[in-house]
């Protein structure tokens, strides 16, 4: 095993959505002093922050436009085709850097992008990791000496990942997933820059090397969601020996726990009123609980109490909870608090696909972006997770997928299938710290 090395590291996140900040916040405890956001930095230059002003403005409102009849769906086509990921087969050198790519690298070196961050990097020379590609590769460009890192944010990934000349870059790569590791060697990435880690999902939900915390979740959230034991009863000693799981008693059973997650910009509000309406009935009777979360955005906490009273359902405070903060440190970890006690996870397939490595099911939202199609594709591959049907329904489906235990089963896949460790597998290449984990499963 390589030797102790530095114990911390420069995190460098994006507020661009949730996406890279939740993964910087998995790997929160190897950051030297706060987490640093690079687009909005105490101190950031006033042509700086236009710089990246300008890239959210336009990312957030397209997303939002996209429900509107016609124009919504073309204008985030034209803006997914910036972020475009080709087809994997036929196997291929696709290594030449895209025309958006050059225009963007170009304006970092008109710009000098980040210079001013790599300036206050410098007083401590630590490894750097950036959860969003594009400081990574500015420090490289300005010659930043110490390691430069990126962990890349979905199942699959677009050649704006990797910088223009791939094959001699530094830059090394944290791959969440076996085809994130094939798809960087299809860019040019040499294989010795490229280390198959897992998402790096927070450590407070996961209990150390054995995942004491998301095992014993695990065995509660099995219970809740096969009533009638169907999975149990069919998995019992498998479930036995991993979970040390106890036949589900009748007691022992809660409500079953459902947490909707709105993306960072909004997008998909109005399927949370619909949830709610549905499971009015069964929320009344503590048969189920719902967790509406609006994360930082005032706007849509606004929008779910204004729904919620149009229903008269606000008032069913022990049923139904609107979880906002504009703080987005407050927000993960608040997030993660909720996760305990969840038995179902509905959001888009974004990062937060990783999440079934928990043991949570996923009900999947429609995708939002090329790289949702394909954490959608994955997340159904591992068996953690599946399409919605009608929202203004769901009261009469999610019955069935849990009576079934048909959910109780898609936990199972995920905590078995997909990644779970991925943080304690970065803090280790980042340290030096043997983890004595084995390597994730290579699905690609």
């Amino acid at each position: 095993m390589k030797g102790h090395r530095q114990q911390k590291a420069w995190v460098i996140s994006a507020d661009m959505g949730y996406g890279h900040d939740r993964a910087a916040h998995g790997i929160e405890n190897l950051a030297y002093g706060n987490i640093i956001t690079a687009n909005r930095y105490p101190g950031i230059p006033k042509h700086d922050r236009f710089l990246w002003a300008q890239t959210r403005t336009v990312y957030e409102t397209i997303s939002r436009l996209k429900p509107i009849p016609v124009i919504g769906p073309l204008l985030f086509s034209a803006m997914d085709r910036f972020q475009e990921i080709p087809p994997f087969y036929p196997r291929r050198d696709l290594s030449e850097p895209t025309i958006q790519l050059k225009s963007i690298m170009r304006t970092v070196r008109k710009g000098n992008l980040c210079l001013d961050l790599m300036h206050r990097l410098l007083k401590r020379r630590l490894p750097v990791i950036s959860t969003f590609p594009l400081p990574a590769f500015a420090l490289e460009e300005h010659g930043y000496p110490e390691d430069i890192y990126i962990i890349v944010t979905d199942t699959d990934m677009s050649r704006a990942w990797v910088p223009l000349d791939s094959k001699r870059s530094k830059i090394k790569y944290f791959a969440p997933t076996g085809r994130v590791v094939e798809r960087l060697k299809l860019y040019g990435v040499r294989s010795e820059n490229i280390y198959l880690t897992g998402f790096p999902l927070p450590k407070q939900l996961i209990g150390g090397p054995h995942a004491d915390i998301a095992r014993d979740n695990l065995a509660q959230r099995i219970c809740n969601l096969d009533p009638k034991g169907i999975f149990t009863m069919r998995y019992w000693r498998t479930l036995k020996e991993e979970l040390g799981m106890n036949r589900c008693m009748e007691q022992s059973r809660k409500p079953v726990t459902i947490t909707f997650s709105v993306g960072g910009a909004g997008a998909q509000r109005q399927l949370g009123l619909e949830i709610a309406k549905s499971l009015a009935a069964k929320i009344r009777k503590h048969e189920y609980r719902l967790n509406l979360i609006a994360g930082t955005r005032k706007e849509v906490y606004q929008y779910f109490e204004h729904g919620l009273r149009r229903m008269g359902l606000w008032s069913q405070r022990n049923g139904i909870r609107v979880f906002y903060t504009p703080d987005r440190h407050e927000y993960f970890h608040g997030f993660d608090e909720i996760l305990k006690n969840t038995d179902i996870l509905w959001t888009k397939p974004s990062e937060l696909s990783f999440y079934t490595g928990l043991g949570i099911p996923i009900i999947m939202a429609p995708p939002v972006g090329s790289q949702e199609d394909y954490n959608r594709l994955w997340l159904l591959n591992v068996g953690g997770g599946i399409m919605m049907h009608e929202a203004s329904n769901c009261a009469e489906w999610l019955e069935d997928w849990i009576q079934s235990g048909g959910l109780a089963r898609m936990a199972w896949n995920g905590y078995i299938e997909a990644p779970t460790h991925g943080a304690y597998r970065i803090q280790s290449i980042i340290t030096g710290e043997d983890t004595m984990l084995e390597t994730p499963p290579l699905i690609v």
